[in-house]
């Protein structure tokens, strides 16, 4: 039975993005002359590998499915009242069956990367009937790359769960995002008067409320409830399949009603610089309708700003995941979250000897995907640029 969470559909909207993109790219345009730009820049390849190899992991973690139960017999039971297919409330991903031996390769508690042996010292009795103190041989040694954690679970395991969280959370807030502020940032530029007064009212009441503070309350209110991974119970699906309640689209709501506003008071700007230039003039001058010029002439070339801040709201909200969820307002525990393995951290760094790849883990992971986001993101720019392009 296949498993559909809300913000599964996030990841499908990005790779349905990629893939137009792809085909974009291989007819004449602009955005064939940017992928010609981007192909001579060996560092934006690069930090594009490194994006694509996150975004199939967050894609292999959204197909999932439940299996059937089997019973004593090895055969699939079945209701006794309907007759239905029982199925079982763990759903895993293809990602969870594709790793499924680092997953399932559990050892009793800490064990540092690479080791073949338990952090910690145990009681062990030897052939002769002595109990010494050492540190216990591993199920699995030299498997785990970046150790295990308090229960044993595969540390490198956990920060892939993460990807998926960090792509959802910085992508889907950002869409979430883009559209209001290019809305009301070019309405409130274009046709000022009491348009603009009560655009800036709305975005100068929602700035002055502390973000934070917004967020808690919203997220006890309507986060409390929902989906927050782990099991999945029959009142938590529509349709047998489609989770529609789930905490993390609930998280990339708010953030995303919380951070629209400093784009569009960039784009409000921008737009009262626009409509002033000649081009502009010349087209009312000639006729155009207002919904024209905008769509032909200051949406065009409000681009680069909506570009530049998609980039860096993408890797402020992924850095904000891991906030949210340090203070407990983030993800649910049982979710795959950089931000929950960094609350875990939290305890383990006081430990003597210390715990410290659990942080390093989360660390490594944020790092590989701010850093190749942030410097695609400005090839990107700079491709886009015809002053630059034609240089």
């Amino acid at each position: 039975m296949p498993v559909i969470l809300a913000t599964d559909l996030i990841v499908y909207f990005l790779v349905a993005m990629t893939i137009y993109f792809v085909i974009r790219a291989r007819s004449d345009g602009t955005v064939k002359a940017a992928w010609n730009e981007l192909r001579r820049n060996r560092l934006a390849m690069v930090s594009m590998f490194f994006l694509a190899l996150y975004l199939g992991v967050a894609v292999m973690d959204c197909v999932r499915w439940r299996d059937p139960v089997l019973d004593a017999d090895r055969e699939v039971s079945r209701s006794e009242t309907s007759g239905a297919v029982i199925y079982s409330p763990q759903a895993l991903s293809l990602l969870d069956r594709a790793a499924s031996k680092i997953r399932l390769n559990t050892e009793k508690t800490y064990s540092s990367p690479f080791s073949d042996h338990l952090f910690t010292k145990e009681s062990i009795e030897m052939p002769d009937g002595r109990a010494v103190r050492d540190y216990p041989g591993l199920k699995y040694p030299g498997s785990h790359w970046l150790g295990t954690d308090k229960v044993g679970n595969d540390v490198f395991f956990i920060a892939l769960k993460g990807v998926r969280t960090g792509i959802v959370i910085g992508a889907g807030t950002t869409i979430i995002i883009v559209p209001f502020a290019i809305f009301f940032g070019v309405i409130a530029g274009y046709y000022g008067g009491f348009t603009d007064d009560i655009v800036q009212y709305i975005y100068t009441t929602l700035s002055s409320i502390p973000g934070v503070l917004l967020i808690v309350a919203f997220m006890l209110l309507f986060g409390s409830s929902g989906y927050q991974g782990g099991l999945l119970s029959h009142r938590e699906t529509f349709l047998g399949f489609f989770v529609p309640n789930e905490r993390l689209f609930w998280l990339c709501l708010i953030l995303g009603i919380t951070s629209w506003t400093d784009l569009c008071r960039l784009i409000r700007g921008e737009t009262l610089k626009l409509r002033e230039l000649e081009y502009v003039q010349a087209s009312k001058a000639f006729g155009v309708t207002s919904p024209g010029i905008i769509y032909r002439h200051i949406v065009p070339n409000v681009m680069h700003l909506v570009l530049i801040t998609f980039v860096l709201q993408f890797s402020g909200l992924v850095l904000a995941e891991a906030v949210l969820s340090y203070i407990g307002i983030g993800v649910g525990p049982e979710m795959g979250s950089w931000g929950n393995m960094i609350n875990t951290a939290r305890l383990e760094l006081s430990r003597e000897p210390v715990v410290w790849w659990n942080l390093f883990g989360s660390f490594l992971f944020m790092f590989a995907l701010v850093l190749p986001a942030n410097i695609f993101g400005d090839a990107v720019r700079d491709a886009l640029d015809p002053r630059l392009r034609y240089r």
